[in-house]
């Protein structure tokens, strides 16, 4: 049996780990909800889905530690029994990690529309949904700390699979965005920002998971893989918000277009002058009036194909949202900004012009 230090320590670490990174999702999910207000309905409800079971895991987490360091603190039960709450942790985790798993799956498929690559991500998230499950049912049977190790083909197969998973993801994703490279130094260099997001969000997953089940292997008779098990849900949440929330900008969301400052990508650039056009996929998009300004937020979408037409009549953009939710293009978002060339002064009524309506009369003389 190990110290006291060895085997309550770790876990309240990992339980610390939990709830930063519970406030973190808090903040991105707050992020989302309020600059994706047009994305599909089914996304923001599974986003909701994954906020609401998060926030069940913490309240388990901490519940979890409540158990032994004050309802039974200083009792023998609290170092040889595992609390109660501990059984439901596999289980909610892989209710999180599979869904996001599928998520990236069916985003794969429609960028690549390669059956091999989304079949592997399959199989690795129902094998790991399988082995969360079977841990479940094994800590409820057997609660000792002593006899955790029983089960670890449970736990080989619940961990191993999300890391591979992870793997697959992360290895697909950056390579059909290599693939997209185009010679262009300005097209190659925001494909190798979403790259870098790419990596940094898949890789950070398939190392904590990992690093648990090689921890559990390697490390018996220890709680010490309990440091990344209790956060890696949140990871998996985190990683989807964090791929989600790349798409916009701070100023945004801020509601304050004239900001030149992104978060994300940095300063913004600034473009005025005569007529310009602006072309999206190779396509005449945009055309620019010569007193207006564009502001450019410096961010890059995924999957999201934004053309507009400029009304000469109405002397504004008007612009058509088409969300394909198929392959990758990346297109560069844009806030125009009118301003008024003649500033109305005070005690002066401006004249509007009144266009007369045609009538039948009219028409026939």
């Amino acid at each position: 049996m190990p110290s006291t230090e060895l085997l309550l320590g770790p876990m309240l670490i990992g339980v610390f780990a939990n709830t930063i990174l519970y406030g973190i999702l808090i903040v991105q999910s707050f992020i989302y909800y309020q600059a994706y207000k047009r994305d599909p309905t089914w996304i923001r409800y599974f986003v909701l889905y994954l906020f609401l079971l998060e926030t069940l895991n913490t309240g388990f987490d901490i519940g979890m530690m409540y158990e032994p360091l004050v309802k039974r603190f200083g009792t023998e039960r609290a170092v040889t029994i595992a609390p109660i709450m501990l059984d439901a942790d596999p289980i909610v985790t892989v209710m999180i990690s599979t869904p996001v798993q599928l998520f990236m799956a069916w985003r794969i498929q429609a960028i690549n529309k390669s059956v091999l690559i989304t079949s592997s991500i399959v199989f690795f998230a129902i094998c790991a949904l399988v082995g969360g499950i079977a841990t479940t049912v094994s800590v409820t049977l057997i609660p000792e700390f002593a006899r955790l190790q029983r089960f670890h083909g449970a736990v080989i197969t619940w961990l191993a699979s999300s890391a591979a998973g992870d793997v697959v993801i992360t290895a697909s994703l950056v390579w059909s965005l290599y693939r997209r490279k185009t010679g262009f130094k300005s097209t190659d260099d925001q494909i190798s920002r979403i790259m870098r997001l790419t990596i940094q969000t898949g890789a950070i997953t398939a190392v904590s998971a990992a690093a648990d089940v090689l921890i559990f292997v390697l490390v018996p008779k220890t709680t010490l893989n309990f440091i990344w098990d209790f956060a890696l849900s949140k990871l998996y949440t985190n990683s989807l918000l964090s791929t989600l929330n790349a798409r916009a900008g701070w100023n945004n969301l801020a509601g304050n277009p004239n900001d030149t400052h992104n978060v994300l990508f940095g300063d913004q650039e600034r473009i005025s002058g005569s007529q310009r056009q602006v072309t999206i996929n190779g396509k005449l998009s945009h055309q620019l009036h010569p007193n207006r300004q564009i502001s450019s937020t410096g961010v890059y979408e995924l999957d999201t194909y934004i053309s507009s037409n400029y009304d000469s009549e109405a002397k504004s953009p008007v612009t058509s949202n088409i969300d394909l939710e198929r392959g990758i293009s990346v297109t560069k978002v844009v806030e125009t900004m009118v301003e008024d060339p003649l500033p109305e002064q005070p005690g002066q009524n401006r004249q509007r012009k009144s266009h007369p309506v045609p009538t039948e009369a009219n028409q026939s003389s």
